[in-house]
């Protein structure tokens, strides 16, 4: 990422860390630009009560459905978003999002550069769609802006319970199948081999971090040289909502960590000043990319796999890897929450039936009748 000003830090993140929360905060500029006025005090109450990247979803999801306004109904005269009045605004009611919600946003077309491209919405979406207008007409409703609270009158959408069964992630042994992938360079192809033989200990890193200890993709991509500390055996993360948190190190980590600074990580002086601190560079000696990574981890997943590289799993496959080994080497529960940071216990309860032959396990440690 590159940046044309400087930085005067005076919090604990790194600049790098303030920098990208900088480029969201112009992307939410950028679309608040382009809303009615009358919004102002809405954007105002998203700055202090929603995440920066929950709010910049709220935006754009409010200048989706302000376009739909504008081009597929009645409700407002305006061409563009930003002639939108209140009193029209007001005039909205529960049947005309529920219609949004409903009918339009499960097909749609878009354009861009000259292709269009047919857009569908699951549920999963359309509740992310229904949740962020709730929380812009609950605001409304209670600025006296709109008459009624028509949230109450928003239908339901029905989520499919998940499935434990269903959650994607590696087996024990397909995790050592993808470090000795790494390691090796076995099922890489030839092309592969000519990068992976510079960047295998980078890789075996990356690929440890992320199984160790369930690191979410911006957090992994954040890290720098300066976020560990060896003599503490800790290194330090950003969780969401900006949480600063300490992660303890073990002898594994510490190993692929200190390989590829000691034998593989350029020189600081070969590096640009804005790169000096970075962890993993890419090969160009830039701070890697969140769709760098989540290649890498889509090609040696694959191949643990033994499928196709666009079938590999995401870095967020991997966080659920985490989950479900720790709790399979008998780990509580309540221990792999903190450390994966959820929110909520029955998230990691999920994780805990992949526990192989449990059942199998406990009936059979469990024998009411001697065995004579």
């Amino acid at each position: 990422m590159n940046q044309d000003y400087r930085i005067h830090n005076k919090s604990s993140k790194p600049d790098n860390i303030v920098a990208k929360e900088n480029k969201v905060l112009d992307q939410c500029k950028d679309i608040e630009d382009k809303l009615p006025y009358f919004l102002y005090d809405y954007f105002l109450y998203m700055k202090n009560a929603i995440a920066l990247t929950s709010r910049l979803a709220y935006l754009q999801d409010l200048l989706f459905f302000c376009n739909y306004l504008c081009n597929e109904t009645r409700i407002t005269s305006a061409i563009d978003p930003i002639d939108i009045t209140e009193e029209e605004f007001s005039k909205i009611r529960a049947k005309d999002v529920n219609r949004y919600l409903g009918d339009y946003c499960t097909r749609y077309f878009i354009e861009k550069d000259g292709v269009r491209t047919l857009m569908e919405n699951h549920n999963r979406s359309l509740s992310r769609k229904k949740s962020s207008l709730s929380v812009l007409f609950k605001f409304l409703f209670r600025e006296e802006i709109m008459k009624d609270n028509i949230v109450e009158g928003l239908n339901p959408i029905k989520l499919p319970k998940p499935q434990p069964d269903a959650i994607k992630r590696l087996e024990i042994e397909e995790v050592q199948l993808m470090l000795e992938a790494v390691e090796s360079g076995r099922g890489l192809t030839d092309k592969e081999r000519q990068y992976w033989e510079k960047t295998k200990y980078r890789d075996k890193a990356i690929l440890v971090l992320f199984t160790t200890f369930g690191l979410r993709l911006k957090e992994l991509q954040q890290l720098n040289i300066s976020s560990f500390s060896f003599s503490r055996s800790e290194f330090k993360i950003y969780r969401k909502r900006g949480k600063e948190v300490n992660m303890p190190l073990n002898k594994s980590v510490i190993k692929v960590i200190t390989d590829y600074l000691d034998l593989e990580r350029p020189n600081e002086n070969e590096l640009d000043d804005q790169y000096k601190d970075a962890l993993f560079l890419s090969m160009q000696k830039k701070r890697m990319t969140e769709k760098s990574i989540r290649q890498l981890v889509k090609k040696y997943t694959s191949i643990a796999l033994g499928t196709s590289r666009d079938s590999g799993y995401s870095p967020h496959k991997l966080r659920a890897t985490a989950a479900s080994s720790l709790i399979q080497y008998g780990f509580s529960i309540y221990d792999v929450q903190n450390l994966l940071d959820h929110d909520n216990v029955t998230t990691t309860q999920l994780y805990s039936a992949h526990k192989k032959n449990a059942k199998r396990d406990i009936v059979k440690q469990y024998e009411l009748i001697d065995d004579k």
